[in-house]
């Protein structure tokens, strides 16, 4: 690779590696300028004709996380698909092939010279031989025909890939190889269908992936890249997410209370060796002739918190607690107990539905089909379940516990109940208020976190799940 080096200087890639990197990070993945020297290195050492083992060096040394390789992946594609001017000693052959396919496509628009019926035929063959340089092939004259796209136009590109998709009918082409299959058995049936389903998806990734390549050519790498990144699991909003969107959360929530548990024992490991004893570590270093060789520390008692976590789950805000809940109880190891309880209009204790259960998933299904929390019209009463909790479970808090109330603060113009929840700040450790919320929607319509707030010891706005993981690790 001493050739890149010879022409680091004319080499558009470093530029675009740069690029590269910074939306990444706009993307949300913590990309540090170590990470970027590494990733110049590996492609030092990369043949970077190579085009999936560019992908591979870039991966390993950019992306720390298998959350983060879907953004990695569609930015990828965005930044690498097209460079132009080569570079002496660079094999640029796959790129020039992709580049003059596109730039015919972006100049008049016309579509291939194959028929419909032609290209339905091409398409069958590849699917039943998995020819998978075919189906590369044939995904760009499938865009071409059926994709309509015009140099531009400000269409986004999951509108293509849904003409393309669409006119191509892959299901009924899957059908139709089904039925002139051999399969016997039910199982080799289910694999032969599972194999053309694969193939079938092969497609539509490469068929995405030419509809990038044309709009990086018609609006260049860095406006498209702004246009195609979607947040991370870790930044979805809660209560906006899409059911798709859940599921990455939930995926994301295991790796990041892992980190985060490692980090909070640790940091309490740190806090619990104590200030410096002077006198003890004077006395001790007599036997250095004066030195301290071994300095001694007063050790403080143990100070596990225990957590009360009174959660909101009606309506929207379900997603939020749910998650909460699901992320406090893989962290609980940090605190000495954990309790946890929820509210409609009435609350409702099921700390004991998490203990002994390894499957959080069905623990929090239980609590919406067994947690008695209707009091009346099952509408959110923030007063009057403040009001029973205290009455009912006020020996839950002491001067030992940290409170969390999650929650949106809407009350449908209900009592505040603000008296109990003074008495509940009295009474604890701590005491906050997570609201899943952006701000400026306090204390609008129905909300009345204004009330709320000053019994509080923080109220924070807590959305996602970086949120709430910068919310626990500043806190505890």
């Amino acid at each position: 690779m001493e050739s890149v080096g010879a022409c680091e200087e004319r080499n558009p890639l470093l530029e675009m590696l740069d690029g590269f990197a910074k939306a990444l990070r706009r993307a949300g993945l913590p990309v540090s300028l170590t990470e970027r020297i590494d990733a110049l290195e590996a492609i030092r050492r990369t043949d970077i004709s190579d085009r999936e083992a560019l992908k591979n060096a870039l991966g390993a040394t950019l992306v720390k996380t298998q959350a983060h390789w879907p953004t990695f992946e569609v930015l990828f594609d965005v930044f690498f698909s097209i460079r132009e001017g080569p570079c002496e000693g660079i094999d640029d052959t796959w790129l020039d092939e992709l580049a003059v396919a596109d730039s015919v496509i972006a100049r008049d628009g016309r579509p291939p010279a194959q028929s419909e019926a032609e290209l339905a035929e091409m398409l069958m063959a590849a699917l039943a031989a998995g020819d998978l340089g075919m189906l590369a092939a044939l995904a760009r004259g499938a865009v071409g025909r059926y994709a309509g796209m015009q140099p531009g136009r400000p269409v986004g590109g999951t509108y293509y890939l849904y003409r393309t998709m669409r006119n191509l009918r892959l299901e009924e082409m899957i059908d139709e190889l089904m039925a002139g299959s051999e399969a016997q058995t039910p199982l080799e049936i289910r694999l032969e269908r599972e194999e053309f389903e694969d193939r079938a998806e092969m497609l539509r990734r490469e068929i995405e992936a030419v509809i990038r390549r044309r709009l990086v050519a018609d609006r260049g790498h860095e406006a498209l890249a702004r246009t195609l990144s979607k947040p991370l699991p870790e930044d979805v909003e809660f209560i906006h997410a899409s059911r798709d969107e859940l599921e990455q959360i939930r995926r994301a929530v295991v790796p990041l209370t892992r980190k985060l548990a490692a980090r909070l024992s640790r940091r309490r490991r740190q806090r619990d060796r104590g200030h410096l004893d002077y006198r003890r570590t004077f006395r001790d270093s007599l036997g250095f002739g004066g030195v301290p060789v071994e300095p001694k520390f007063r050790r403080p008692r143990p100070s596990k918190p225990e957590i009360v976590i009174i959660a909101d789950i009606s309506g929207s805000v379900a997603a939020f607690a749910r998650f909460t809940l699901h992320f406090m109880y893989a962290i609980n190891s940090n605190f000495s107990k954990v309790r946890s309880f929820v509210f409609i209009d009435g609350v409702d204790e099921v700390t004991h539905l998490f203990e002994n259960s390894d499957d959080m998933e069905t623990s929090i299904m239980r609590i919406n089909t067994e947690a008695d929390v209707v009091w009346v019209d099952g509408h959110s009463d923030y007063g009057h379940a403040l009001g029973a909790f205290r009455d009912r479970y006020g020996k839950a808090v002491g001067t030992r516990t940290s409170v969390l109330i999650l929650g949106d603060g809407r009350n449908n113009y209900h009592a505040s109940g603000a008296e109990a929840l003074e008495k509940l700040h009295r009474r604890s450790r701590r005491l906050f208020w997570l609201n899943p919320e952006p701000r400026s929607y306090w204390n609008s319509g129905d909300s009345i976190m204004a009330e709320y707030r000053p019994h509080c010891d923080g109220v924070f706005e807590v959305r996602t799940l970086r949120q709430l993981e910068r919310f626990v690790e500043q806190t505890f």
